[in-house]
């Protein structure tokens, strides 16, 4: 049976998109049939994270206003036949999308995949609030930063209120995801916690993305980390990710402060004075 997951938020940048992106390949590379669609319409920027900003001929807008049919939308990737896009329109406004439009889509997309991901765009206005209206799963992306975890709080509350699931009464799964953590800075008390985030949320750990340079140049080389560089912490972290959204028992580690040498400890000392 097909899940609708929503990648969501309260704040912008804090990596819904290559979240997005990045779990649909790693269920695709463990051989789940995936699309993931770009909700951001007058945005767009799934496409660029994939690599496919130069062959999107329609779009999400399209197919929901019946200008286009579903399979002439889809973009099947190039470097995993199992991952597919329905891009974002860069040329309308999130008023071009309908309910009614959006649940034809979806239901259309049930039939034809394993995994549908909703990139959703930030805030809590009508794009946001489409991209979770028909999902099964939340995936709550949250910096560990105070407004990005207010944030979230507020979106968790919008889960459970205005999603079909919650207002016919069944349970909706939701999962966090905590993303540029760097546990330097979490040790001097520059940034909050894990504890200190799951206490605020009090939703399940999906997964600890770290502050990594690797997920920026995947980004900018339009690749999902989890395949320009699967040996990466960040994309190990996401690869984890997808087998817990599997069903898969894979443990949780928080990412540790590296140790210094005693150069670099004398060094470091220096430095500071």
């Amino acid at each position: 049976m097909s899940k609708v997951v929503v990648v969501t938020s309260g704040k912008g940048g804090v990596g819904k998109t290559t979240t997005s992106a990045s779990l649909g390949a790693a269920l695709a590379q463990a051989g789940q049939n995936v699309v993931v669609v770009d909700f951001d319409v007058g945005l767009r920027n799934l496409d660029l994270v994939l690599g496919a900003e130069r062959r999107v001929v329609f779009d999400l807008v399209n197919v929901v206003q019946g200008d286009a049919k579903l399979a002439q939308a889809l973009i099947k990737d190039k470097r995993v036949d199992t991952l597919s896009l329905l891009a974002a329109s860069q040329t309308r406004d999130k008023d071009a999308l309908t309910e009614e439009g959006v649940k034809s889509v979806i239901d259309e997309l049930r039939t034809k995949f394993d995994w549908i991901i909703c990139d959703s765009p930030a805030g809590i206005e009508k794009g946001a609030m489409l991209a979770m209206r028909f999902a099964d799963v939340a995936v709550v992306v949250t910096n560990p930063e105070v407004s990005s975890v207010r944030d979230s709080d507020r979106i968790i509350g919008m889960l459970d209120s205005k999603t079909v699931r919650a207002e016919n009464g069944e349970t909706f799964e939701k999962h966090l995801m905590l993303t540029r953590y760097n546990p330097a800075r979490a040790a001097k008390g520059e940034m909050l916690g894990v504890d200190d985030v799951l206490e605020i949320l009090a939703i399940p750990l999906l997964g600890i993305v770290p502050e990594s340079p690797d997920v920026l140049n995947a980004s900018n080389l339009g690749c999902p980390v989890t395949l320009h560089n699967p040996a990466s912490t960040a994309a190990k972290a996401y690869a984890d990710a997808a087998k817990r959204l599997l069903g898969e028992t894979v443990e949780i580690t928080t990412p540790a402060l590296e140790k210094q040498g005693l150069l670099g400890r004398l060094f470091g000392r220096k430095a500071v004075a």
